[in-house]
């Protein structure tokens, strides 16, 4: 450690506000280099190299092939998957000295369609499942937690080509077995969720995420059995209603009521019974989608649902453009030229208090089917703790988590684009289907972090540790000599010692940045080095005992 770059720090960073920013810079594993990208130091380089390590190791296993593509990439094929415009402003574009595009690689679906295009022409060549480890650029807004969410990151992201369904299928299979091996190495507390495929397309979508108070992501789970999902992939089945034997539609007049919580108190009645009528531009198209008053639109969830089509909040110009719109009394009755979309618990026969599409003025007995009609059912509230579970109907529980992983069945999407054909069995042209996997290796180190970490600081799982055994010189001349005796003996027997023999600091000192950087064993060579006794700790559960030299030796070892 006296040659190592590694600056540990006693206060916090100013602005870190999850654990895993916090521990990693003032451990001296990262530092800031501008706003979302991040230097990775010696410390940090081997965490993030052992868990690509033990990425590696799986992926090879199940047959996938290492590649390398560039991270500077041409236009033209996120035009032909029309990414280029869907990214928006996520993506990183530039001009090279002849004025053509390039963009810096968020996700290489497109390019490696054209790999395998180029290298597969037929049914013999697949199936093929090619992965890399490497740097992707998206131009975050906001990048905050550390390597949480930043604007550079490290991923490993894979893809299987097949010439069937059923391969795909079992392309799939092979890719979640991996996945759980490779999280269950790392020591990743982790669910596998039900999710959405949004802007990537496909069919089948399951994200990894690794449970913690840190994390972005909400999802649900199940008491009562094993069901698991993101929030924005959670299905609502209504029950059936009969509508007969409703009252004619009234309006009545409300004044000074444009909110839901007015209406309600103005009415005598539960927000549940009122229809919240919210207004959005999807690709510059409005669209008014409906929920029970008493919920929210989860906006992130219409969006899932509507992608790759750019969802927004309407603008009081917007309302200036269409006089037929009422701010704050909107109803779905005699909305012309308005697609309503609406969450399932709108179902036909509900009756509700709405808009009357005039100021100051409600409806009330508006009944779904007989007075309006929903162009299209999509789940978009923000699901709550206690909602029905869509498998046994028990209460569901929310929880806070970190995603690591995230797997497709992406089907032919990428396939049609680029026409990635192949000669099959029967002599004839057979269109390829396509996965898509990802890991996010950085992510993974801060999740990591997260999870394991306690006031002390660092608890790094052995698989991924910066080295076996951190052994402490906590004194001059006969400890230092002790210190470094055992870590050539440690390192002869084949393990990776980190020796903090940095002169002029106290024993207190070194402890404490032991116990920050949070290798897995802690040998100190202290007061009674001579007589050749030593304490070992154990960093993940605390335990501390004195063995001889020789006894800490073989136990280590």
């Amino acid at each position: 450690m006296s040659r190592l770059m590694a600056k540990t720090l006693r206060e916090d960073p100013a602005d870190a506000e999850t654990l895993s920013h916090k521990l990693l810079v003032r451990a001296g594993y990262v530092r800031r280099s501008s706003a979302g990208v991040w230097t990775w130091l010696p410390l940090g380089k081997r965490v993030l190299d052992n868990v690509s390590r033990v990425v590696r190791e799986e992926m090879d296993a199940i047959g996938a092939q290492e590649v390398l593509l560039p991270a500077l990439l041409p236009k033209e094929p996120y035009e032909v998957s029309g990414r280029w415009s869907e990214y928006g402003d996520l993506l990183f574009r530039l001009k090279d000295r002849k004025g053509a595009d390039y963009l810096l690689g968020p996700t290489h679906e497109e390019i490696f369609t054209l790999v395998v295009k180029d290298q597969c022409t037929s049914y013999k060549d697949l199936p093929v499942m090619l992965y890399q480890i490497q740097t992707k650029y998206r131009d975050e807004a906001r990048p905050r937690s550390g390597v949480l969410r930043g604007r550079e990151f490290q991923m490993k992201d894979s893809y299987s080509f097949d010439v069937s369904d059923e391969g795909l299928a079992e392309s799939y299979a092979l890719h979640r077995a991996a996945y759980r091996r490779i999280f269950e190495r790392l020591g990743l507390d982790h669910r596998i969720v039900s999710a959405v495929s949004g802007a990537m397309g496909g069919s089948a979508s399951e994200e990894f995420l690794a449970p913690a108070t840190a994390g972005e992501d909400t999802f649900v789970d199940c008491p009562s059995c094993d069901y698991a999902a993101n929030t924005e992939a959670v299905t609502f089945a209504a029950p059936a209603v009969d509508g007969a034997g409703h009252a004619p539609a009234q309006e009545i007049p409300t004044p000074d009521t444009p909110t839901i919580e007015a209406l309600a108190a103005h009415l005598g009645v539960p927000a549940s019974a009122t229809l919240k009528n919210l207004l959005v531009k999807v690709d510059g198209e409005i669209v008014a989608v409906g929920v029970p008053g008493d919920r929210e639109v989860d906006l992130g969830k219409l969006g899932e649902h509507l992608a790759p089509a750019v969802v927004e909040l309407v603008t009081a110009e917007d309302f200036a453009d269409r006089p037929d719109l009422v701010r704050g009394y909107v109803g779905p009755q005699g909305l012309d030229k308005v697609r309503y979309l609406a969450d399932p618990r709108v179902a036909p026969g509900t009756s509700w208090v709405t808009g009357a599409n005039k100021a100051d003025t409600h409806a009330r007995n508006v009944v779904c089917g007989r007075d309006f009609e929903v162009d299209r059912y999509l789940d978009v509230v923000v699901v709550e703790a206690g909602d029905p579970c869509p498998s046994c109907g028990a209460g569901l529980r929310l929880d806070r988590a970190i995603e690591i992983g995230h797997i497709f069945q992406l089907g032919r999407k990428y396939a049609d684009a680029f026409g990635l054909d192949v000669l099959g069995r029967e002599g004839k042209p057979v269109r390829v289907t396509m996965g898509s996997y990802g890991i996010g290796v950085s992510r993974a180190v801060a999740a990591l972090a997260e999870q394991t970490a306690d006031e002390r600081g660092l608890c790094w799982p052995a698989e991924v540790a910066p080295a076996d055994v951190h052994v402490v010189a906590a004194g001059k001349a006969v400890p230092l000599a002790l210190a470094e005796s055992a870590a050539e003996a440690l390192s002869a027997s084949g393990l990776r010692v980190l020796l903090d023999d940095r002169a002029g600091l106290s024993p207190g000192v070194k402890l404490t940045d032991a116990e920050l950087i949070g290798v897995p064993w802690i040998l100190v060579a202290g007061r009674r080095s001579g007589d050749g006794v030593v304490e070992l700790q154990h960093r993940p559960t605390g335990t501390r005992e004195e063995l001889t030299l020789d006894e800490a030796l073989a136990r280590l070892t």
